[in-house]
């Protein structure tokens, strides 16, 4: 019988990231951030209707309100998050020194259809030996989740047994779709990528490189259109959004910047 941590390990960092993001959104544990190894207990999260602006609140803060902190294993050392006051503004600062763990939302469940995501973030510098289309060498300065729910009975039957085996590990069941926009190393913007493991997470490169580097990037993203053209159906419900930096993978150092995020109805 093979224990839960030796399963754990058969995964790969988007499929774990999808596992403890999943319990944030559905269960909700919530950790302290730092490098400690304790946890604190909460209450389930209440779904938010709005996804909360970093601008609107105070600087100084370790957790925005609304989201809630995770770790995408326990032995990992965590990114560390914190609401600053940067160019005239209140913004979410990620600090990742050999490092990965992230910040989630679980949402009111909302049709996709004419809902884009619009966000900023900002990279001070690369990742230069990061390589996202190797999972060896997966890391990236900069990621936003989104989570989307649909009809698991139609899955494949090796996409069911990832399902069973995701729900063994986390207890909870995986969201039936991932959309992961990513500021990569190496691939053009524009590229998606697939999981060896999963069909049930695409990686989409909207920024890439040196290019911008230092930069303000405003992004914004038709969900339903993207969705489409990942999975070659229509997307179902969004039921949760989730950012993360991480440097893990590449043992290396990086800082970057998140701005507001905002699911906008057309």
């Amino acid at each position: 019988m093979y224990s839960v941590s030796t399963i754990w390990t058969c995964f790969d960092k988007p499929i774990r990231f999808l596992l403890i993001v999943l319990v944030m959104l559905i269960s909700a544990c919530a950790s302290v951030n730092d490098d400690s190894s304790s946890s604190t207990p909460a209450e389930a999260l209440p779904t938010q209707e709005n996804l909360p602006k970093f601008s609107n609140q105070n600087s100084g803060a370790t957790m925005p309100t609304g989201w809630t902190f995770y770790r995408i294993a326990p032995f990992k050392k965590n990114t560390v998050y914190h609401l600053e006051k940067y160019q005239g503004r209140t913004v979410l600062s990620a600090s990742s020194k050999t490092a990965a763990s992230g910040l989630a939302i679980k949402l009111v469940p909302r049709s996709a259809q004419n809902l884009w995501l619009r966000w900023e973030w900002k990279a001070t510098g690369m990742i230069p030996a990061a390589d996202n289309a190797d999972q060896q060498n997966d890391d990236a300065p900069l990621r936003i989740m989104v989570a989307f729910d649909g009809n698991k009975s139609k899955l494949s039957l090796k996409e069911k047994m990832n399902f069973e085996l995701a729900n063994l590990i986390s207890g909870q069941e995986m969201p039936y779709a991932t959309l992961m926009y990513i500021w990569s190393g190496k691939t053009p913007v524009d590229t998606t990528l697939d999981n060896p493991r999963t069909t049930r997470v695409k990686m989409i490169v909207v920024d890439s490189g040196q290019e911008h580097i230092g930069e303000w990037r405003l992004h914004e993203r038709d969900l339903s259109a993207d969705y489409q053209k990942a999975y070659g159906e229509a997307a179902g419900k969004v039921i949760g959004i989730a950012l993360l930096t991480d440097t893990d993978n590449t043992q290396s150092e990086t800082r970057a910047y998140y701005g507001d995020i905002e699911l906008i109805r057309k």
